[in-house]
């Protein structure tokens, strides 16, 4: 724990002498080498069997102590039982969210935080978080598969509309109540996210964001049933956003119930979530099995965050981060269909048995035949020069859904920071300084906990498979060789280059990401600059911010500040095997080129 700073420590107690519920006063010792440095008093709940409850674990992300709540089921007869996930509302912590529900004698409710009671809108680290809770209540109440449900209430309607077109092979069927569908129209604190551009550099920047924009993935709640609720009083979420949906859905979407409660304001009660109708419509509904889903239609813009629905994945694509779809029809011996922006597609054949020749045609090119090796075969093919061939699984280096890149993606794995030492005097106070506040931003919006150390603390080994965000450049941070000695971006005192792209000065910045050697799954994020001047336009963008899209990589000078998109020199996205492409990159003013 750096000196001046604090942070978040999780720890165990044996709790098991409780027997009274209520409030239980709770003593608690610092003690070092035998000497109490501190004392202090807590108050811990003890809950009734049946009552609403709060379990905490240890996050993936950072490796942090988070936690959910729990609305139990009431019946003691727990086979074949549903699994409700609650997302909740800005400002709403997730144990009010689960108290705001009665049991259900079908199910469990669970609800996750979003990391802050504002966190992340569910996006981002928000959507990790979901996903983590989602994971970790299906391993302890053992549901049935087929009756996993989603639902949400305002900022989680919105979490719902997006986690439902995001995941939709996940969901039985989905519940947004008082929602809007995307931040670029509703906005959120962190302001309203642009939507469109006219110039190419801030069209790639914008693209970053793709995977937030929920009205360009309606297409996936198809297989879904979606239940949309909302009052038609309400002034924070006006209704007119459930109309929206409605209209959009309403000649596509072929299972919707929707219902406007009769001068409902934003929060009318519990019912508000807790909507009887809305529950029954959920036990209608079940998720099929993948052996009865021949029809596929998926759209996704990021596979590094939604890949895959049923027994096809998009695994890399043409364009980063443009939407890439597959429409896919699966018949006795055979798969056909069409794809858009898919370069390499993987397809699971479990249903057609071993050693079965399987016809596949796509995009109306010539068919390929394929037999299988066994009934739990997979085949990869890949689009090259306008036909598909079959393809050698791609080793782990490569882009994928493990790891595909954009700057945040490193901000993952229990990652640490790590700040360059090695410069000047104020080369070394701002590389410390911006990550102690990195990390008290990422406590205070994220609920989380960072390790920081020095770039001379830092080895491959020691912190193997974790995410790492380096704080410097090749001259004043000596981690910058074990990480980065192979990346095409090489930032030093005085200069950036970028291919064959070149800038000199003391007033450039960059953000950018590198795939860890030697890990399959984590990446280093760079924060840095070529001088004191750009190490300080490096602080001036939130990328935790939720929704903020950034790319593989940027490159920008002290005139951003002023000029905003002005002053990026370059912005763009390596290709699948991490390297610099002129038609993945713009740089400012021409597509392509030298500087």
């Amino acid at each position: 724990i750096p000196p001046l700073s604090s942070r978040k420590v999780a720890f165990g107690f044996d709790g098991s002498g409780v027997t009274e519920k209520g409030p239980h006063p709770t003593e608690l010792s610092l003690i070092q080498k035998g000497k109490m440095l501190d004392a202090g008093r807590i108050s811990v709940e003890a809950v009734p069997p049946g009552a609403s409850y709060s379990q905490t674990f240890v996050s993936r992300i950072d490796g942090s102590l988070q936690y959910y709540a729990v609305t139990p089921q009431s019946s003691t007869n727990t086979a074949s039982s549903a699994l409700f996930l609650s997302v909740h509302g800005a400002g709403v912590e997730a144990s009010g969210q689960a108290r705001a529900y009665k049991a259900k004698d079908w199910g469990n409710l669970v609800a996750a935080t979003n990391r802050r009671p504002r966190g992340f809108n569910w996006e981002d680290w928000g959507r990790l978080d979901a996903l983590e809770v989602l994971a970790i209540a299906k391993n302890q109440f053992k549901p049935n598969p087929q009756n996993i449900y989603l639902t949400g209430h305002s900022m989680g309607g919105h979490g719902t509309w997006f986690l439902g077109a995001t995941y939709p092979d996940k969901w039985a069927a989905i519940a947004p109540c008082a929602g809007y569908p995307t931040l670029k129209e509703y906005g959120s604190a962190d302001g309203v996210i642009p939507d469109t551009s006219s110039n190419p550099l801030e069209q790639m920047l914008l693209r970053s964001g793709n995977q937030s924009d929920v009205l360009k993935l309606t297409a996936n709640y198809k297989p879904l049933g979606v239940y949309v609720f909302h009052g038609d009083a309400d002034r924070t979420v006006p209704v007119t956003y459930a109309r929206q949906m409605r209209k959009l859905l309403g000649q596509s979407q072929p299972d919707m119930s929707y219902y406007e409660y009769p001068g409902g304001s934003h929060w009318f009660g519990d019912h508000s979530v807790d909507w009887k109708p809305l529950f029954d419509f959920f036990k209608w509904h079940q998720i099929s099995a993948d052996s009865a889903v021949n029809t596929i239609d998926f759209t996704t813009a990021n596979p590094g965050i939604s890949s895959a629905y049923r027994w096809a994945s998009i695994e890399q694509q043409t364009q980063p981060l443009l939407y890439s779809r597959i429409q896919l029809t699966r018949q006795r011996t055979s798969i056909t269909g069409t794809t858009s922006n898919v370069s390499l597609l993987k397809l699971a054949l479990n249903e057609f048995g071993a050693k079965t020749p399987v016809m596949i045609t796509l995009d109306g090119t010539p068919a390929l035949t394929y037999t299988t090796a066994s009934a739990q075969d997979t085949v990869f093919l890949r689009r090259e020069s306008g036909q598909w061939v079959q393809a050698k699984q791609p080793d782990a280096w490569q882009k994928g859904p493990h790891r595909n890149g954009t700057f945040k993606d490193a901000f993952n794995n229990r990652m640490v920071f790590v700040y360059g030492t090695k410069g000047t005097k104020d080369e070394n106070d701002w590389n410390i300084q911006k990550a102690r506040y990195d990390a008290e931003t990422w406590l205070y919006r994220g609920n989380g906990a960072v390790d920081i150390i020095a770039d001379t603390e830092f080895s491959l080994t020691s912190y193997a498979d974790r995410g790492v965000v380096l704080f410097g450049n090749a001259t004043n941070n000596a981690a910058w060789q074990s990480l980065l000695a192979d990346c095409p971006i090489q930032v030093e005192r005085n200069r950036i280059r970028a291919g064959s792209q070149q800038w000199q000065g003391d007033d450039l910045g960059t953000y950018f990401v590198w795939p860890i050697k030697g890990s399959k799954t984590a990446s280093v994020a760079v924060i840095g600059g070529t001088g004191l001047k750009g190490m300080k336009a490096a602080s001036a963008n939130q990328y935790f911010a939720g929704a903020s899209g950034f790319p593989d990589f940027m490159i920008f000078g002290l005139d951003m500040v002023r000029d905003g998109s002005k002053g990026v020199r370059m912005a763009g996205f390596y290709t699948n095997n991490w390297q610099l492409a002129p038609e993945h990159y713009v740089v400012n003013g021409q597509m392509s080129g030298s500087n």
